[in-house]
């Protein structure tokens, strides 16, 4: 925040699967949020605690949205725990959308939400689930090798809008405590660093993950990283909707709940899951800005 900022911050506490946000509403993009400030909101002893931060703004109100602005009303200008700035959030956008429906700016149906992984199409189900059409995976062809305690796995390099490394383990207590990240390499395949996901199977069509995520160490849920999951899986178990026609859909399950993934012949990719707001209030300037 800004030292001009004087008024109490306005904040809302929400997750999807578990994956926890706090809401800061700037429809005109007056709040400096600094990493600093970020961080504090984010704390989970000293701070009201998240995975990250949705800062709510107009597309038309933030230089890095406004292209976007013909094509979506509202902003995602997402920022990760430590207070650095990411490109997408999947868990993030769908309680982004919830949001939008709280406060009275869209009812339900569909409503397009600008990210800086480009504009997501968002479905408000009437049965308080939501679905978010996530765009195309990018496959690239260099991967990594992932080593935890000692055991090492491929990881497939999988693009949702930000980067992931998906290593299939026979166990899922293999990816140790991802207190840190682990050790990767070669390090240059991921120059901005990475989100990486531990996935075991649990039945046909249907696996488990763990994720450390990129900025925030293991989260509960991550919804990029279930869509880069998803489609790793399927291309290991040598299913590509692109070349039969039809839609393949896995099963996800996250420490926080399940997210339910399907890939269409033309590579979109839509993630269902639920998104919920949990409380509001207020943060005291000047306990931020200390």
């Amino acid at each position: 925040m800004t030292s001009a900022q004087t008024s109490p911050l306005v904040f809302l506490k929400g997750h999807g699967t578990e994956n926890d946000f706090v809401i800061v509403p700037d429809t005109e993009n007056v709040i400096d949020l600094s990493p600093a400030a970020v961080a504090r909101l984010c704390d989970r002893r000293a701070g009201i605690g998240a995975d990250g931060v949705l800062h709510v703004v107009h597309s038309a109100a933030h230089p890095e949205a406004r292209p976007m602005a013909d094509e979506a009303e509202w902003f995602m200008d997402y920022r990760n725990a430590d207070g650095s700035v990411a490109e997408m959030c999947g868990n993030g956008v769908r309680v982004f959308a919830r949001y939008l429906q709280h406060a009275g700016h869209v009812t339900a149906g569909e409503v397009a939400v600008a990210t800086r992984g480009g504009v997501k199409r968002v479905h408000l189900d009437k049965d308080g689930s939501v679905t978010v059409r996530m765009g195309k995976a990018l496959l690239p062809e260099a991967g990594v090798t992932v080593t935890v305690d000692g055991r090492s796995w491929p990881a497939r390099n999988v693009n949702m809008g930000n980067p992931h490394a998906v290593a299939f383990v026979d166990d899922l207590a293999h990816a140790g405590t991802l207190y840190d990240e682990p050790p990767y390499a070669p390090a240059s395949v991921y120059p901005d660093g990475v989100n990486i996901e531990f996935v075991a199977d649990r039945g046909p069509r249907h696996v488990a993950m763990r994720v450390h995520e990129r900025g925030a160490a293991e989260t509960r849920s991550c919804g990029t990283g279930a869509c880069a999951v998803a489609v790793a899986t399927a291309r290991r178990d040598g299913t590509d909707p692109a070349a039969t026609g039809t839609p393949v859909t896995y099963t996800v399950d996250v420490l926080g709940g399940t997210l339910v993934i399907t890939e269409h012949p033309d590579g979109e990719i839509e993630m269902t899951g639920p998104a919920v707001i949990v409380a509001e209030g207020t943060v005291e300037p000047s306990w931020l800005d200390a």
